[in-house]
């Protein structure tokens, strides 16, 4: 089943490559809905556990847990209560929810009990990580187009040591975006999902010039599928701001595929690059700004635009007059390598983290001087295209701008200075190869950051 009024074509085809969603609804009061996608998908479940907080109950949770009532479903409610705060994405929130769908699963003498969350991000990858421990399907009813995790496989939470981490766990089998819930969400959800989905313009750079210097490897469905709509989805920031129904389907169904795309690769690769480590070192340290946390797609957006600078550095370069034995030269050994590592990671719960993650992507001397010999040879080709990948900085900004995101790090609380300090930090906290080790292998990485940041 596909939404209604937009390319099925493209919807059709990432659900049939989805390892788990079979359901994705998006269209104009799509919510009185969900009680026939209960029962067609979860037949023979007679009981619903709904999980929102406060602020979702209100949007849709409430008319969600009546529409199930009226259907004859046994419903039962969960509402996160953060006291006073917004819910994050902290594991604490998974092991709360579980044990709750565990006493409601114990309370049904054995009927098949399926989770509902009713949320945005933060709701959905709870109660997906949450229901992916217990071995049941979920479904989500959508309330914000705030992020493209809600098809995703896996759920981006804070672990107990700190480290913002990919858990592993199945995507919803029925996922229903109800254009009238999504507008009744605060204007910046909208604007965070914007700067969230335009973040797949530095990703696909990133994937790209890996899989180019042999550190990626490569799925061709799941880049189209992000990739091939992506234009039409980010190309009316002002019809998305304005909340139209055709440009808000559109960016809708481009958020959802990015989702499917990580569902059918099983990874984060096709929408996740070097922009989205700044957000988890943030998110790491409980970074706030006037008092509140700052939105995953505002964090996202804001060194979206810092990676779109970056490339242009890159790009502006001619690789092939590269040295490439001084790059060697100065490429330290692991032991070395180890010692940064722990160094720039100090004080931190994340080391061993940093440490194996690194040690995963490293190379040696040779390595590093058949790759960027490799690169020097073929860049003409690798420039050309990364420049059709890319869009200019200064119109990743005026998109921004147009939707009401931020574009600099001291609009999200954060300073120059320190994010340059943090380019290193996210080169070491992962093992995706990404456009900063690429920098780093070249020697380029501080004297680019700083051009891009605009900092001497």
């Amino acid at each position: 089943m596909v939404s209604e009024n937009m390319s099925k074509n493209m919807i059709e085809r990432a659900l049939d490559n989805a390892c788990d969603t079979k359901v994705c609804l998006i269209g104009e009061g799509v919510l009185e809905q969900v009680p026939c996608l209960f029962n067609e998908q979860f037949e023979g479940a007679l009981d619903a556990f709904v999980v929102c907080d406060p602020r979702t109950k209100v949007a849709a949770g409430e008319r969600v847990a009546a529409l199930l009532k009226d259907a004859g479903v046994t419903v039962s409610e969960h509402v996160l209560e953060p006291g006073g705060e917004l819910v994050h994405a902290d594991y604490r929130y998974v092991e709360e929810i579980r044990a709750a769908i565990q006493c409601a699963i114990e309370r049904s003498d054995g009927r098949t009990l399926i989770p509902v969350a009713v949320g945005s991000g933060v709701v959905n990858d709870l109660t997906k990580r949450a229901s992916g421990e217990l071995g049941v399907p979920y479904m989500v009813c959508a309330t914000a187009a705030s992020m493209d995790g809600y098809s995703s496989f896996g759920a981006s939470i804070r672990s107990p040591e700190g480290a913002k981490t990919t858990y592993a766990c199945p995507a919803p089998r029925v996922i229903v975006a109800d254009l009238e819930v999504m507008r009744t969400a605060p204007a910046w959800m909208v604007a965070s999902g914007f700067a969230d989905l335009l973040s797949k313009v530095t990703a696909g750079a990133d994937w790209i010039l890996a899989f180019e210097l042999g550190a990626a490897e490569w799925h061709d469905r799941a880049w189209h599928t992000v990739q091939d709509g992506l234009p039409e989805a980010i190309g009316d920031p002002e019809g998305v701001a304005a909340m139209g129904t055709a440009p808000l389907t559109k960016f809708v169904e481009g958020l959802m595929l990015g989702g499917f795309a990580m569902q059918d690769m099983q990874s984060s690769r096709p929408a996740s690059g070097a922009e989205h480590m700044f957000s988890h070192i943030l998110d790491m340290r409980n970074h706030t700004y006037r008092g509140a946390s700052v939105s995953h797609g505002f964090q996202v957006g804001v060194y979206t635009h810092f990676m779109a600078k970056l490339y242009e550095e890159i790009l502006a370069f001619d690789y092939t007059q590269l040295d490439v034995e001084a790059c060697v030269a100065a490429w330290p050994e692991w032991s070395a390598e180890e010692a940064v590592v722990e160094k720039i990671l100090a004080g931190t719960s994340l080391v061993e983290v940093g440490r194996v993650a690194t040690k995963k992507k490293y190379v040696d001397k040779a390595g590093q001087r058949a790759r960027l010999s490799d690169l020097k040879q073929r860049w003409p080709a690798i420039k050309a295209r990364l420049e059709k990948q890319l869009l200019p900085a200064k119109e990743i900004e005026r998109r921004l701008r147009v939707v009401g995101a931020p574009v600099h790090p001291e609009e999200i609380g954060a300073t120059r200075e320190q994010s340059l300090r943090d380019v290193m930090v996210a080169a070491h906290m992962r093992d995706r190869y990404n456009s900063l080790d690429f920098l780093y292998a070249t020697g380029q990485m501080d004297l680019f950051a700083r051009k891009a940041m605009a900092v001497s």
